[in-house]
């Protein structure tokens, strides 16, 4: 996955507040046992903590950009995004969010931006405190994805993805799906209170699945500010590091390593293979019409 170097990025699309004491508020998941807990739960991927029930319900205080804004500073070019982690996130958001909005006005709609807030440890949002324990997320209520970039090295370590650059754009490109579905008004149908492998909360997380896939397909012709596109380059390896981190926090793999067993009456994202089988889906047709999980 390679980017132009000669773009330019919009860091305005990314808050960083790593490294921000964030006062008042109780984390939403410590550590040790209670992080597994999160993990089979299977709440990577998913919304805020308050709509998951994990809120401390203590909103303390929202912390800044102006804090440490490392990103504002040292991530200006396709360059920095080819060199760089929190760089090349920067790059990704910008690009889900060209496609976006182009496809939005393509259809006749009205594409809504939505910022991702870089953070380390804990944050405070609009749905509630949360600790890097619960994996990246999208907030309804802020319109906002949240990120610890730690979690991408735990995606290799813990769920045994075979990691790379779009193994992390694949996480990123999910959270942006939430938004999207958040803008045509299907996100709350995953909030029935039902689990289970045919429940709406796990169609919902497979057409993120598939939107992600979607923008994957058009990521090296959508063109950004300049005309050119963000993404010069994204070989058939990079898809199969995508697959593979879409395959890594499928229900299954998930309670399977850490229950060791499969109840599927249980699942909130879908198994491995169904999440790489809409990744696929959107990935080969481009089409964001053909992600209708709910059929």
């Amino acid at each position: 996955m390679q980017f132009d170097d000669d773009a330019n990025l919009d860091t305005s699309e990314v808050q960083d507040v790593r490294g921000s004491r964030v006062p008042g508020g109780k984390a939403t998941i410590g550590g040790g046992i209670a992080g597994i807990i999160a993990l089979i739960m299977g709440l990577f991927f998913g919304v805020g903590p308050e709509q998951l029930g994990l809120s401390s319900g203590d909103s303390g205080t929202t912390a800044t950009a102006s804090s440490v804004a490392q990103v504002q500073q040292s991530c200006r070019k396709g360059t920095d995004a080819n060199a760089k982690e929190d760089c090349r996130t920067v790059a990704v958001v910008n690009s889900l969010q060209d496609y976006w909005r182009q496809e939005f006005t393509r259809r006749g709609g009205t594409y809504s931006p939505a910022q991702t807030t870089l953070f380390s440890d804990r944050v405070t949002t609009a749905c509630g405190a949360a600790t890097s324990a619960v994996g990246p997320f999208y907030c309804p209520r802020d319109n906002k994805v949240y990120l610890d970039l730690g979690f991408f090295n735990e995606l290799q370590t813990k769920f045994g993805s075979s990691g790379g650059p779009f193994a992390q754009a694949y996480v990123v490109a999910h959270e942006y799906g939430h938004h999207v579905q958040q803008l045509m008004g299907t996100l709350g149908k995953s909030q029935d209170g039902r689990q289970g492998a045919n429940s709406n909360a796990v169609k919902v997380e497979l057409q993120a699945d598939c939107y992600a896939g979607v923008w994957a397909h058009h990521a090296t012709t959508t063109p950004d500010e300049s005309g050119r596109p963000l993404i010069s380059s994204l070989t058939q390896a990079d898809i199969e590091d995508g697959l593979s981190a879409a395959a890594a926090v499928g229900d299954d793999r998930i309670q399977e390593k850490f229950q060791g067993r499969v109840t599927p009456e249980s699942w909130t994202h879908g198994s491995a293979a169904q999440r790489q089988q809409w990744f696929h889906t959107g990935f080969r047709t481009g089409d964001m019409s053909q992600c209708n999980t709910f059929r």
